[in-house]
């Protein structure tokens, strides 16, 4: 028990300010109260699974903090844990109106060393950029993973362009609940299959899951330098 403690203190120490990390679990246990639809997930399974045979997993979370997802993850995979909200980061961008500087903000904003994340969570954020920033952020993470590193993927096949994000919050492997909340920027084209490889191609895609939720689920593993 004592372990496990010290896992989880680890993990929000890992997140930044105490206080991020108060907020997000004060914000999850005020709604959770309420009665919320699920959704399944298939890839989310296949993730973690993935990061399971290895010790002590640097995990990347493109945010935003979600308490009980922290909690989840440590307990699952024991892991280093790393939140950096791009969200936050693209409503900056349009406020300040500058949206055109995206691509050489992405190649630039993570501070970890090339090949040592062994797992990201990007979620959906790739739906909110045009095309030069989503290669700038697709090019920078797959920079980031390690040989045999995962990444996990959700992109939206529906026709609206609605300005909200999803905070995804897990309740266990097999299942999803979805909270909106205001983005500053709509959703833009809904990505084909072919778009979404091109823009990861130095990964591979090992599963893709087209959901009845109108989200297709792909997993990504860096493949490992042949001997």
């Amino acid at each position: 028990m004592a372990d496990a403690t010290r896992s989880l203190t680890d993990l929000f120490g890992i997140l930044g300010p105490r206080r991020d990390a108060d907020a997000g679990t004060a914000a999850d246990t005020s709604v959770t109260n309420v009665a919320e639809a699920s959704y399944p997930t298939k890839a989310l399974h296949k993730f973690i699974a993935s990061l399971q045979t290895t010790d002590n997993p640097l995990l990347l979370d493109l945010g935003p903090v979600v308490g009980s997802n922290v909690t989840f993850f440590g307990e699952q995979l024991g892991c280093r844990l790393r939140v950096e909200d791009i969200a936050k980061d693209i409503d900056r961008h349009v406020k300040d109106g500058t949206l055109d500087q995206l691509p050489d903000f992405f190649a630039k904003r993570f501070t970890q060393a090339p090949g040592t994340v062994d797992g990201v969570l990007c979620w959906d954020l790739l739906d909110y950029l045009d095309r030069p920033a989503a290669q700038a952020l697709a090019t920078a993470l797959s920079r980031l993973l390690r040989p045999d590193g995962c990444l996990l993927g959700f992109f939206s096949t529906a026709d609206q362009r609605d300005a909200v994000y999803t905070k995804y919050v897990v309740v266990d492997e097999s299942a999803l609940r979805y909270r909106t909340y205001p983005a500053s920027r709509p959703r833009q084209r809904s990505l084909l299959n072919g778009d979404i490889i091109k823009l990861f191609k130095d990964l591979r895609v090992t599963d893709s899951f087209l959901m009845k939720s109108k989200v297709r689920e792909m997993l990504f593993r860096k493949p490992a330098p042949r001997t």
